[in-house]
């Protein structure tokens, strides 16, 4: 029964480092993204509240 055992390949075991093969040229602040999310939010809100008004769906 001892020779049904599965052997997984040594080194990484499968795992493959994403980070070390590829660096995005377009990067973000923290900051500007909290502000980004913030703009559209309002934006939604304001499309809920008026939108159908400047869209004339009524």
């Amino acid at each position: 029964m001892a020779k049904d055992k599965v052997h997984m390949p040594s080194g990484m075991g499968g795992l493959v480092r994403y980070f070390d093969e590829y660096k995005s040229k377009i990067t973000f602040k923290p900051g500007h993204v909290i502000i980004m999310i913030a703009i559209i939010m309002l934006i939604v809100i304001l499309l809920h509240w008026q939108g159908s008004a400047w869209f004339g769906l009524n």
